[in-house]
This record gives C-alpha cells, structure tokens and sequence, in this order.
C-alpha cells in the first residue's frame, strides 16, 4: 500500500479527477452507499478537497452530505418500524421523542454530537416523522463546523503534498479549537436535555 500511495499519486489522482467533468456528479452521489455501508464521510470530504480545492471540495462534500441524509430519513420512513428499531436498539424512542420535541435544534445536536451512526440517525428522524425541512436544516448546520474543519485540513495537506513550507499552522489550529468549542457547547446542552 505505500507504494501505491504516495503523495504524489494522491496529487495525480487530484489532478486527472478534475478534469472529467462527470466526476463532481459521482463523487456527491457516492455519500450516499458511502454512508450505508458506514464507510468514513470525513475521509471522502478530505479527498474531495484534495481533487477539487477548498470551496468546490466544500460544496460538492456538503451536497453529498445533504443528499446522504435525505436518502436515510426516506428510508427510515419506508422500512418498517421494526427494521429501524434492530438498527436503532434502545435509542429508537428517546432520540425519536428528542427529535419530535425539539426538531431541528436536536437534529443539529446529534449530527455535532453523534448519539449514533449518521445513517441510523436519519432513519430514525424518518421513523420519528419530524419535518423534512428541519432534518435538512439542522443537518447542514450541525455538520457545517466538521466539513468546514476538514476542507481546512484537506486544503493544508494539499498545500503539504506539494510544499510542506507552505501550510498555515494558524489556521488548522484555529480550525481545531472552533470545532473542540462548538463539540463541548453542543455535549452541555444535549446533556441538560436528557439525551446523554
């Protein structure tokens, strides 16, 4: 494997997937079986960075997200009950019953602060049938600090492959303490709330 992989390939790689221009369509629907089979969602927003840069890797890695998560709150409202509750197990009803309660606020908690799988998560927002529109939302907005935290990794490691003189120590370190922040606000307020 380290033969394969070497900064240079990875560079290569980057570089040839830029140029087809079917590639951002594939690398946003690949969230999706991505996210099923558990397979890391950080791993492929860093790769998306590396190929695209920092803003399209940005939106294309987000959409990707977004559409992951509407395919899983689908298919928590398709499969039956009891098929949620064996991927669930006990969190089925006290995150469906925080998910009714307080709506996007809870979606937003549990997507900083996983209280389970992201795929489980949605499925079990589309068992509790809590409004699209706030899964969606507070899905974007509680996965916005880990996205925006790995394009800023994936944009410095980029910048290393290709000259380690040139990442900024500042801002992957900003980056780090404004992601551990938002973690421990988000942990206090779920624990107030009985969800942990």
């Amino acid at each position: 494997m380290s033969e394969l992989i070497t900064p240079e390939r990875i560079t290569d790689w980057a570089r040839a997937s830029r140029e087809l221009k079917w590639a951002p369509i594939v690398v946003m629907l690949v969230y999706t079986p991505a996210t099923f089979v558990m397979f890391p969602r950080p791993l492929l927003t860093l790769l998306t960075v590396i190929a695209f840069g920092p803003w399209l890797g940005f939106m294309y890695g987000m959409t990707g997200i977004l559409l992951a998560a509407v395919a899983t709150y689908y298919a928590g409202q398709l499969l039956p009950r009891e098929t949620v509750n064996r991927f669930a197990g006990d969190r089925l009803d006290q995150l469906g019953g925080a998910l009714r309660r307080h709506g996007l606020v809870s979606v937003l908690a549990l997507r900083v602060l996983p209280a389970a799988p992201f795929a489980v998560e949605g499925m079990i927002a589309g068992a509790a049938r809590i409004k699209l529109w706030h899964y969606i939302a507070g899905t974007f907005l509680g996965m916005l600090p880990g996205v925006l935290t790995t394009t800023i990794f994936g944009d410095q490691m980029a910048t290393a492959l290709q000259d380690v003189s040139k990442i900024n120590y500042r801002v992957v370190v900003a980056a780090a303490v404004v992601f551990v922040a938002m973690i421990y606000f988000v942990r206090r307020w779920f624990t107030k709330q009985g969800f942990a």
